[in-house]
């Protein structure tokens, strides 16, 4: 059967600070008055019902999800006891999924994608459900590059495989290349970014990580072994405090063999920046400003106001964050680093709780 894992227990550090600890990302409703989370749900109910869609998230945002998706069944939402990165979250529902289903295949998304085109998108995971179940391969979805970001992993394209839809054995994987080589993946033409969207058997994904992350995958059998025992909470908390987390692009699909990549023909943004997340402003003289902005004699700026009007005059390449309690404002060239900055500002009893 046929199951969707929505991964939603990150923090959104790199929205900050719209996206806060006990309010991130996912819950933002930033685009069309709907949750990034809940907009993910509404995607993928065309192909998969909602009895079979499950949430991974942190013991943190339980209830908030519950409030957000109540058509969600509680025992359809996996809760990690302490956030272990990716392959660890995967991990966990794959084997929880196994024990329901021995021949479970796992739809893995963000919670916090905008796709246009969902008629085409619902057609690629169709396409991904059928190769991953035939060839037990590890499937991701590829997307065509529009600029050398650094914030994305690519994927370099293989031999073309069967499908109405462009696919390829991958090549290889690498993870957020700096500026020059992404600008020569671009050039190359061979590359597509890695969209973090993934398709594939439980059975085969813990397969190849019992090859390529085997201490992971040994504590991941231990909890094979608790689910649906009066002792699984305690022992999956035992065995995640033992858990080095990893990412599944470093842990596994950087390594494996079975890789192939779907390439996409519909429209994706990762809403990961507010590099990304500008685009959804309204452009107003090489600026993008949300309401309550008022600009004069500024360029490449972008501005996400609130409740208060914010008055730029003669400012060059800022961004500028409303989020209440906290203003940033920041050079646009530093996206990237808000990620620290929100670490700084968490691990200082001064400011900790504005995080």
């Amino acid at each position: 059967m046929i199951y969707a894992l929505i991964l939603a227990g990150g923090k959104g550090t790199r929205l900050y600070p719209l996206s806060r600890s006990n309010h991130p990302k996912q819950f933002l409703k930033t685009i069309n008055n709907k949750s990034f989370l809940r907009n993910t749900v509404e995607r993928i109910k065309p192909l998969i019902p909602v009895e079979n869609i499950y949430i991974v998230t942190n013991e943190e945002y339980f209830d908030q999800i519950k409030e957000e998706l109540p058509e969600i069944s509680e025992d359809n939402i996996f809760v990690e006891p302490a956030n272990k990165e990716t392959a660890t979250c995967i991990g966990l529902s794959a084997v929880k999924l196994l024990k329901k289903d021995s021949e479970a295949v796992m739809v893995v998304l963000p919670s916090d994608h905008y796709i246009e085109g969902e008629i085409q998108f619902i057609q690629t995971l169709r396409q991904g459900i059928e190769i991953a179940s035939t060839r037990r391969a590890l499937i991701t979805i590829g997307i065509t590059p529009t600029r050398a970001e650094t914030g994305y992993g690519y994927i370099q394209v293989g031999d073309r495989y069967k499908g109405d839809i462009p696919t390829f054995k991958v090549n290889r994987f690498t993870e957020k290349p700096n500026l020059e080589v992404a600008k020569d993946f671009i050039l190359s033409g061979d590359y597509l970014w890695n969209s973090g969207m993934f398709i594939w058997k439980a059975s085969e994904f813990l397969r190849e990580a019992s090859k390529y992350i085997p201490k992971l995958n040994e504590r991941l059998m231990k909890i094979y072994q608790s689910i649906g025992q009066e002792n699984e909470t305690e022992v999956i908390r035992e065995q995640y405090e033992l858990i080095e987390g990893i990412s599944v692009d470093y842990g596994i699909m950087q390594r494996t063999r079975k890789a192939y990549v779907i390439k996409a023909e519909f429209v994706w943004d990762d809403i990961g920046s507010f590099n990304s997340l500008k685009r959804f402003l309204k452009e107003d003289d090489n600026n993008f400003v949300s309401d309550n902005v008022y600009l004069d004699q500024s360029e490449n700026c972008a501005i996400f106001g609130k409740e208060k009007l914010i008055i730029g005059l003669g400012i060059k390449d800022l961004v500028i964050v409303d989020g209440g309690d906290v203003l940033l404002i920041m050079d646009k060239s530093k996206d990237q680093d808000i990620k620290h900055l929100f670490n700084n500002i968490k691990d200082s009893k001064d400011y900790r709780e504005y995080s």
